[in-house]
């Protein structure tokens, strides 16, 4: 039972809920304008989940990999906009 309870996806969409969850408290505590920004420290996080129930379900390689890539960029959002990194 277990084993199906994350070979068939449900623990990461179990997972995803309660980020989105998060997601919508911290934007009812800090407000809507700070929405962006809890969405680029978030994003990431949910990219990768999403690649990792890609690669449980047996998604085809270009879907993993498109969630793997995607998350690089919203990462580097992220940190730009925390200061933490600024390009050359």
């Amino acid at each position: 039972m277990l084993q199906a309870f994350f070979a068939n996806g449900t623990a990461v969409d179990l997972i995803l809920v309660v980020l989105l969850l998060e997601f919508a408290w911290l934007v009812r505590r800090r407000g809507v304008a700070a929405s962006l920004d809890i969405a680029l420290a978030l994003g990431p996080g949910a990219l990768i989940l999403l690649a990792l129930r890609a690669a449980l379900t047996g998604a085809g390689l270009p879907w993993i990999g498109l969630c793997l890539v995607a998350s690089f960029p919203v990462h580097l959002a992220d940190l730009r906009r925390r200061g933490l990194f600024a390009p050359r």
